[in-house]
């Protein structure tokens, strides 16, 4: 079975109208936010894979050189892998993409991005049409600029933050601003944290989830 390429937590609901798929950052895993996603939504589906990358023992998404530095060839392959991964997750546990929201942290952000910008065909379907981006910067910028009408973003970026700062030309207000120009629907909400999520980021979550 295809989902054998990424250890991962199903956790289906009987009310659910909603389904969280959560994408860790680094050094996490398929229960990292759980919890998070209990305080977003307790009666949502749940799906987390674990990043099937390992650094220094710590799983991600896909492989990087330094702090901030991709390796782009890996970092291409390992989202079209995902990307497929979750169409496939869809059918073998029968959630209907439409009810999908997205939710990546730091790493887990990043890949999400990069497969909305490589897999824009998917946001009619559903599964790319809303992703709350949490501690994400731009991961990549495709050959094709993409139109991304009809996706639905929240970007969460911290001022103090010093691994994905909200400014740059890398950083979360790269992201942002790109998505914009490619007629994506984006919420900034900016706090003065940093790469780590507290209450402001979390109340911004809710109020856009439930928007």
């Amino acid at each position: 079975m295809m989902l054998s390429t990424h250890h991962h937590l199903w956790l289906p609901s009987k009310q659910a109208t909603r389904t969280l798929i959560m994408l860790h950052g680094t050094g996490g895993n398929e229960n990292s936010l759980l919890p998070l996603a209990q305080r977003l939504d307790p009666t949502a589906n749940f799906l987390a894979p674990r990043g099937n990358v390992l650094e220094h023992g710590m799983p991600r998404f896909f492989r990087r050189l330094a702090e901030g530095v991709f390796d782009m060839e890996d970092l291409r392959t390992r989202t079209l892998a995902l990307a497929d991964w979750l169409n496939a997750a869809c059918d073998v546990y029968g959630f209907d993409p439409k009810t999908v929201t997205i939710v990546g942290y730091s790493n887990g952000a990043n890949v999400a991005a990069a497969m909305l910008l490589m897999r824009p065909e998917l946001i009619s379907q559903g599964l790319l049409a809303n992703l709350a981006l949490l501690r994400p910067m731009l991961p990549l910028r495709p050959e094709v600029d993409p139109d991304l009408s009809g996706a639905r973003l929240l970007v969460s970026a911290g001022r103090a933050d010093r691994i994905t700062p909200y400014l740059g030309e890398s950083g979360a207000k790269a992201l942002s601003d790109y998505l914009a120009s490619r007629h994506a629907t984006v919420t900034n909400a900016i706090d003065e944290g940093d790469h780590a999520l507290h209450h402001h980021a979390l109340a911004a979550m809710q109020q856009w989830l439930n928007a």
